[in-house]
């Protein structure tokens, strides 16, 4: 057959263009772990020996990071002066350890991916799965940090102010359920905005509640805030009025199964909030860097731990509102209705 040799190209191109940002990865890691975002954050033009000093680090290795910033567009580099600066607009994501956009933390993830690939070999190779805490400590706590800004920035300005009903709930108090809350992120912060209600964080995994129970004394909100270990089929009662599964439900065996325990421990007129990865129905409706972030995240990760458990559905990430309610509608609830969708999110609200 003939090759299109200007189609190659492209690709080609865009192969090593992809390549050279898997080892940018690397160096964001690094300046972030080593300050040296912070050290460039806020100080004008600054040259390679000033940045060395106020991280703290060798002058040479500082440099040639510098360098690889400039090469990439992360920094900006002016020749006259020979001098390296963070663009304002750059600092929230790079810098800002607070925004809701702030980035580094997000390369743990992927290279979690890599230090487990003899895994994944493993389980392509023979259909078994990978349970969440067979992985590297790094996909912990790069997922946690990557999610705690985003909930950080949107859960209580923007998702529970999206269901019917529940902001009012949550501020005269009512007792909620954070099934798969992991390091307790969106526990804590539902527990400091909303000091009348009573919080219980459920997890699988000990290092994670081990993690979220620190975060709840260093927020000072132990009072109304408790993690038990207990997976999504069997967490106890009594009743809860708001039943919150976030980024989490498509990773488990048996969605239908936890959504149906979900309904057996809710109250009467509660209310199942739902937050799942952005995605449209159809396959070929879901291109673009964010879908496939989330079918790279899927395969290795989501897959590979539903997979792991009993039933093994293996929703995947990218499961799509009509799959999601129809795992609810299968649990038996009445009511199902997407609240509010976001380049990353979708928001989702259930009723019995």
């Amino acid at each position: 057959m003939a090759i299109n040799v200007q189609k190659q190209q492209g690709f080609l191109d865009q192969v090593i263009s992809e390549l050279a940002a898997g080892y940018n990865g690397v160096m964001v890691s690094l300046g972030h772990k080593l300050g040296l975002y912070r050290a460039l954050d806020g100080a004008g033009p600054l040259n390679s020996d000033q940045v060395a000093v106020r991280a703290g680090c060798a002058e040479r290795y500082v440099r040639e990071w510098l360098n690889s910033q400039v090469a990439g567009g992360y920094l900006e580099y002016h020749p006259a002066s020979r001098t390296y600066e963070l663009p304002e607009e750059h600092r929230a994501v790079l810098s800002d350890e607070d925004s809701p956009v702030f980035m580094p933390p997000a390369w743990e993830v992927p290279a979690s991916m890599w230090l487990d690939e003899d895994k994944s070999l493993h389980a392509f190779r023979t259909g078994e799965g990978v349970p969440w805490g067979d992985h590297s400590h790094r996909l912990f706590c790069g997922s946690a940090a990557f999610y705690r800004n985003a909930y950080r920035g949107s859960l209580i300005q923007e998702w529970l102010p999206a269901l019917d009903g529940v902001l009012q709930r949550l501020e005269q108090g009512i007792r909620v359920a954070d099934v798969g809350c992991g390091h307790g992120h969106s526990t804590v912060l539902m527990a400091q905005a909303f000091p009348a209600s009573r919080f219980r964080g459920f997890d699988a995994h000990p290092a994670s509640l081990a993690a979220a129970e620190q975060q709840a004394r260093d927020a000072a909100v132990s009072d109304r805030v408790s993690f038990t270990l207990s997976d999504a089929l069997e967490y106890p009662g009594p009743g809860f009025d708001l039943i919150c599964f976030f980024d989490c439900l498509h990773d488990m065996g048996d969605p239908v199964g936890a959504a149906r325990h979900a309904a057996e421990r809710l109250n009467e007129g509660g209310t199942v909030m739902l937050v799942e990865p952005f995605a449209h129905d159809r396959l070929e409706e879901n291109k673009g860097p964010v879908a496939r972030l989330y079918y790279s995240a899927s395969t290795t990760i989501c897959c590979a731990h539903s997979l792991s458990e009993r039933e093994g559905t293996a929703l995947g990430a990218q499961a799509g509102e009509a799959r999601l309610a129809e795992v609810f509608r299968q649990a038996g609830f009445s009511h199902f209705r997407c609240a509010k969708r976001t380049p990353f999110n979708l928001i989702l609200e259930a009723r019995r």
